[in-house]
């Protein structure tokens, strides 16, 4: 057959003329026609020349087939294996493996194939050629092993790594340090620390480490974000005298420096990158900068950005973001636009790094156009710009903005088997988010049960949980709390999921699940963060009417903060405690504590509801003259309050009129207010109609003018503004209750029937009700607001929502146990009265929070003192 190509043509010649060129294969058996002629000893050249050269699939298969032929396969089956991988057949390459006798060179092929494997990414490939490999009887060597655990660490699986692993101690080769490095590295990628550090020690008791195995451990260290151990290994790895860190282990363990905020460890190892003249390497450089950012020392990293002779995207970025996290955010942006000045080409986190700090500062329209100028420049968003882009949309409430994200995050990152479940999750929680802060609770909730249970990690627990917390519905964010810790599921709150259980708590005056997430805390050892979450419980215990308690929390505090000093101040003025809260504010100043605006609009705050009106004065007056502070706007309407509290209408008056900026609604509902109390009609309808002119559409501005008109009983300007409030579409909100029980929290409604026990209530109701007139209880008819007959009028007094949740909680309570009530409302006069009197003839003092304070109603006086 093979004769044949080498004969005479006989063709006539005009087939001659036309014949074509000879095919890749025809040359390919003629150099085999002719080697077989000549000389068998030179056929092994060519045939490796023309494995070597063959480009295409085809003519490696014609190679193999011809070889068979001439029976001289067996010479060249490895050069075969590696023309089959040339032309992607691995299938090919390892059908010929399996048909061979284990031997070295049969380990490099299958070494060869499983190295392409995990180059391409195909890491369960790895495995399954690995397990087949082991199947043939076919011993894995020192090159085998450590491109298998890499691909258990791509995956990540520790389960197939530790399997991997004990086949490595049967073989002998756990004392190989190539081997024993690529172990901690998958025991690290794979979550397992301590296996990893388990690992590292043996290998040190072997005497096997070298700076390879010293890198890894240190990152494995700073991977887990445990940056105090990363740390203290580069100690020990610099105190070894045969070990001599480098380039990599700068860069392992600088980031570990910046998140320990530890500048002087930072300092040290800027000193040591000098003397071993590795500060020249720019990703030292910029593992420097990244550090002196994060300890928020930014000035140094500006220096070591300017004494760097080679700088890369990177370098900027590192300053651009270091800017941005400082809260320097102008610096950021110059020197972005100094990047683009100086054709430096922008990758996704240049762009990103400014859109973030546009959104940590709020401005989510500069946010939006950022990444509309990012698009138009072709860079592809990543998963961190839009999580920032979700960020700015949540920071300005801009529902329609985030819901056009959510489409381009379906298209572009969402619902692609290849991506990263971990990013995916990212975006997940930051849509949630937005949807949240865009009082889409709904939307954010639907998001959030997407996600299948064992999918979700922490950040999305307390994004929803926050997102019910921060709006409203303090009920749900509390029950979904509770869902997270339900037995069975794994998941354990973070500082933000805790405090924003608490926030939900300190809406709801939930006292007892407060006190249990306090007991929570204490049993799981949150002390490294413990600042944050004692200023959320001195927040939560004044709020739920333990103001007691709240003193304890801030007395048992080992650091303090202004956030913690404030925290008490507000908690006694809710509850009317003046003199107390001018100690803390002495004590305040005395701890190093400079007053700022903040504390400023609390203390005006405390003397409007104590009745310290003279001393509230001074406290504005020396606001500018003595701490440099210029008074807000909030303050402004304080001070009204204040003043119109106190019936002082000329000075509240004027200080209106002197204020450098308009006055808003708060300032006049604030008068408004006032008029209430004292009954000033005329001044009253003035604040009104400044309220009418801004557009006000309070339902509380109105509730005030009707009170004012139906308390100098002027029925028919009540009823036209009710008219007017129809006609405008405001409704009133209706009064409502709660109070807790041993059960769970009861809510009432004026005239409620609902509840289970309503006859047994209403009957203790009725009689306390009579055992208080006949010790000189009187009804405040002018509190019923309707023009009707004054017994009528005891009949809507007696079903208001306060009456009713007392009664229900004398019912569950035990004698000598407190009873907080909430109202979402200001208390009226009548049930404020009848709550004094009430407390004279029970054993339970009565902490009624309302929406402007609390009332501790006691032996027949209440802590507000008449002043509220």
């Amino acid at each position: 057959m093979l004769r044949s190509f080498s004969r005479a043509n006989t063709k006539p010649e005009f087939l001659l003329q036309s014949k074509p060129r000879p095919s890749g294969g025809a040359i390919t058996i003629s150099l085999f026609s002719s080697a077989v002629a000549q000389n068998q000893a030179s056929l092994t050249p060519i045939t490796s020349t023309l494995l070597q050269k063959c480009n295409s699939l085809a003519q490696a298969k014609l190679i193999h087939q011809q070889l068979l032929v001439q029976g001289l396969y067996q010479d060249f089956t490895t050069r075969l294996v590696s023309a089959y991988l040339t032309h992607n057949a691995p299938s090919h390459s390892i059908s010929i493996l399996e048909r061979l006798t284990p031997s070295t060179s049969v380990v490099f092929c299958w070494n060869t194939i499983i190295r392409r494997s995990l180059r391409l990414g195909f890491s369960h490939d790895v495995l399954s050629l690995f397990r087949r490999m082991l199947r043939l009887h076919c011993p894995p060597d020192h090159y085998t092993f450590p491109f298998v655990l890499k691909a258990c660490g791509e995956l990540p699986s520790f389960r197939s790594g530790a399997a991997v692993h004990a086949v490595v101690s049967t073989t002998g080769f756990d004392s190989n340090v190539f081997v024993c490095n690529a172990l901690v590295a998958v025991y690290a990628r794979c979550g397992e620390l301590d296996d990893a550090r388990q690992m590292f020690e043996e290998m040190h008791d072997k005497g096997i480490c070298d700076i390879v195995s010293w890198n890894s451990i240190v990152a494995a260290y700073t991977q887990s974000r445990d940056a105090k151990n990363a740390v203290e290994l580069f100690r020990i790895m610099t105190n070894d005298s045969e070990i001599h860190p480098d380039i990599v282990s700068l860069v392992n363990v600088l980031p570990a420096c910046g998140s320990l905020g530890a500048s002087l460890h930072g300092m040290q190892l800027h000193a040591f990158a000098l003397r071993r003249g590795l500060f020249e390497d720019v990703f030292v450089g910029n593992a420097l900068m990244d550090m002196y950012a994060k300890c928020r020392m930014i000035e140094q990293a500006n220096k070591v950005f300017e004494s760097m002779e080679v700088k890369d995207v990177v370098s900027w970025n590192a300053m651009v973001t270091g800017y941005s996290q400082a809260g320097r955010f102008e610096e950021a942006l110059g020197l972005f636009e100094k990047m683009r000045e100086e054709k430096i080409e922008l990758d996704v986190v240049s762009w990103s790094a400014v859109i973030a700090g546009y959104a940590q500062k709020g401005h989510g329209y500069e946010a939006l156009g950022v990444f509309r100028q990012m698009q138009l420049c072709g860079s592809k968003p990543n998963v961190v710009t839009l999580v920032s882009v979700l960020s700015g949309c949540a920071s300005i409430a801009a529902l329609l903005q985030g819901k056009e994200t959510h489409c381009y995050a379906i298209k572009c990152v969402l619902n692609y088997d290849w991506n990263d479940p971990g990013e995916d999750l990212m975006v997940i929680n930051g849509l949630i988010d937005m949807y949240a802060k865009c009082k889409s609770t709904n939307v954010a909730r639907l998001m959030f049960d997407s996600v299948a249970p064992s999918d979700r990690n922490v950040v999305t627990w307390t994004v929803m949980i926050g997102g019910y917390a921060q709006h409203g519905e303090a009920n749900d964010a509390l029950k979904l709390f509770s869902e997270m810790l339900q037995e069975g599921n794994s998941m354990k709150p973070n500082t933000f999921t805790i405090c924003c259980a608490l926030m939900a708590c300190a809406h709801l005056a939930a006292l007892r699940f407060g006190k249990q997430i306090h007991a929570y805390i204490l049993r799981n050892r949150y002390e490294s963060v413990m600042l944050f979450m004692e200023n959320c419980l001195i927040d939560m215990y004044s709020k739920s009417g333990d103001i007691h308690a709240a003193r304890v929390v801030f007395d048992n505090m080992q650091h303090r903060n202004s956030v913690s000093w404030t925290s008490l101040l507000t908690g006694y003025g809710m509850h009317g405690y003046g003199e107390e809260a001018i100690k803390v504010l002495n004590d305040m100043r005395a701890a190093g504590f400079v007053p700022d605006g903040i504390t400023f609009l609390v203390l005006l705050y405390v003397c409007s509801h104590s009745g310290m009106v003279d001393q509230g004065i001074r406290f504005f007056e020396s606001m500018h003259t003595e701490y440099s502070v210029t008074p807000e706007l909030d303050h402004y309407a304080c001070m009204v309050d204040l003043l119109g509290r106190a019936g002082r209408f000329g000075q509240a008056l004027e200080l209106v009129h002197s204020m450098p900026m308009e006055p808003t609604a708060i300032v006049w509902i604030a008068l408004l207010s006032g008029c209430r109390i004292h009954g000033n009609v005329e001044l009253g309808e003035y604040a009104a109609a400044q309220l009418q002119e801004l557009g006000s559409e309070n339902d509380g501005s109105y509730t005030l003018l009707s009170n004012i008109y139906a308390n100098a009983r002027r029925w028919r300007d009540v009823a036209r503004v009710r008219s007017l409030m129809k006609y405008s579409g405001v409704k009133k909100r209706p009064g409502c209750s709660w109070v807790q029980g041993k059960k769970g929290t009861a809510t009432f409604y004026v005239g409620d029937r609902s509840h289970p026990q309503f006859e047994q209530i209403y009957k203790l109701l009725a009689d306390l009700i009579q055992r208080i007139k006949a010790i000189g209880f009187v009804p405040e008819t002018n509190c019923a607001l309707h023009d009707v007959d004054d017994e009528e009028k005891g009949d809507l007094l007696f079903e208001h929502s306060e009456k009713l949740a007392l009664a229900y909680g004398i019912l569950v309570s035990t004698p000598g146990v407190p009873i907080h009530i909430t109202k979402n409302l200001r208390v009226c006069s009548d049930c404020h009265n009848a709550f004094t009197y009430i407390s004279m003839i029970i054993d339970n003092e009565i902490i009624l929070r309302d929406s402007s304070r609390f009332h501790h109603f006691k032996s027949g006086s209440c802590s507000c003192r008449g002043y509220w």
